[in-house]
């Protein structure tokens, strides 16, 4: 029986020198220099980092440029809101106008919450209702009769009520922490 495991353990031992071998065969062809057939070719950098354009700066060549403005802007796209068709728009202007009145009864009044702003569009029939705020200020939103949003603020001092589209991100309103 010892010849047996030793037999193994010498072929288990030599399939990982020959895979450990081709393995770094492989890896030395691919940092190999500049061929024979192009003899004056120097490398490339490859850029290793991304780098913002400043106007009148040369970057250096492991830089890979940008525009910080256009990206700042791109990563605000998530609040963004997707058209919506006039039928949709058509089909909200009631429950907006419903609801609009409701919040204006609660500014008025002082009684405003969040509960008391969500009940105003239960009361209309509308669901996925989003709300952000306290007695001070709610933001809210309500997805409409037949696609988009009823959203907009309500405070002591203001009402805004409006129709549109979801955002990008999905929703009436933005998820708190963005």
């Amino acid at each position: 029986m010892t010849g047996i495991r030793g037999d193994r353990s010498r072929a288990v031992r030599l399939l990982l020198v020959v895979a450990t071998t081709a393995l770094l065969a492989g890896c030395a062809t691919a940092t190999a220099g500049p061929s024979s057939a192009s003899p004056t070719a120097s490398p490339s950098p490859t850029p290793t980092a991304a780098c913002p354009q400043v106007e009148g700066a040369e970057l250096p060549p492991e830089c890979a440029p940008y525009d910080p403005d256009n990206a700042m802007a791109q990563n605000e796209r998530y609040r963004d809101r997707v058209e919506l068709s006039d039928e949709s728009r058509d089909a909200a202007e009631k429950p907006a106008a419903d609801v609009r009145a409701a919040l204006e009864a609660l500014r008025t009044s002082g009684g405003i919450s969040v509960d008391a702003v969500e009940e105003a569009f239960v009361a209309q029939g509308l669901i996925d209702i989003q709300t952000i705020g306290d007695e001070r200020a709610v933001a809210f939103g309500a997805a409409a009769p037949e696609g988009g949003c009823i959203y907009g603020e309500v405070s002591a001092d203001m009402l805004s009520v409006e129709i549109g589209g979801v955002i990008m991100d999905g929703g009436c309103l933005p998820a708190v922490g963005h």
